[in-house]
């Protein structure tokens, strides 16, 4: 069930970043960039076994968040891919406080909640400050090298269009390479096993190439969309 899990959330999650920008343009890429980035910080602390390895949750979360980024690049340009990414940072800082209030007050005796949320929520100070470092680094990254990637295929072969598929895989790729080493160092280095970690990269890794190489057919489809003239103006 955790594989199929896995592939449902790869064509639901990449298939509400299309419908967002169908609907909302370029302001439904943000919203979901922000929705992702928090949710993906929580849904990380659940660890789980699939395709034979050990692995945590928000991966896919997380990759949805450089489909938009890509995006972006591609049909909005690459000031408007920064934003996606300085967006994501502020939503990051602002759930670490809005989250640690919680745990400021005293429950009454008919509370049922407060444990779990302090279960969850002792340790998203570290996981979140990690997640948004790495995010800033690799994020802004990311929209570098797929405007390289641009930039090479257009001198190379004389067209600015074709090799959409190359400039997004080989931006991603490399990106998604260092998220996966910087953040399961940054988040679990003294909280787990430090012989389990490479695993944990190896399986992060893992599943970012695979949903790295399955969200070209959503970037093909959001450029389609605009250059039919089906995304909304502002």
């Amino acid at each position: 069930m955790n594989e199929l899990l896995l592939l449902g959330q790869i064509v639901l999650f990449y298939g509400m970043v299309v419908l967002a920008y169908r609907l909302f343009g370029e302001k439904g890429l943000f919203c979901w960039t922000v929705m992702a980035t928090i949710l993906a910080n929580i849904e990380v602390l659940i660890q789980i076994r699939a395709f034979g390895m050990d692995m945590t949750l928000g991966n896919i979360l997380f990759a949805s968040t450089f489909l938009v980024t890509d995006v972006l690049s591609e049909t909005e340009g690459k000031k408007n891919a920064k934003k996606a990414v300085w967006a994501g940072i502020a939503a990051s800082i602002a759930f670490i406080f809005i989250s640690q209030s919680w745990l400021l007050f005293t429950p009454n005796k008919y509370d049922f909640a407060m444990p779990s949320f302090q279960a969850i929520f002792s340790n998203t100070p570290r996981l979140i400050i990690a997640s948004f470092l790495v995010y800033a680094i690799v994020q802004q990254f990311d929209v570098w090298a797929y405007h390289k990637w641009w930039a090479f295929t257009t001198k190379a072969f004389g067209d600015n269009h074709k090799f959409l598929w190359l400039r997004n895989n080989g931006s991603t790729l490399i990106s998604q390479f260092l998220n996966a080493v910087l953040y399961t160092v940054f988040a679990f280095y003294g909280m787990m096993p430090t012989e389990s970690l490479p695993g944990l990269v190896w399986a992060s890794y893992v599943i970012f190439i695979f949903t790295s190489l399955l969200d070209t057919p959503a970037v093909y489809i959001c450029r389609w969309m605009k250059e039919k003239k089906l995304i909304p103006e502002e």
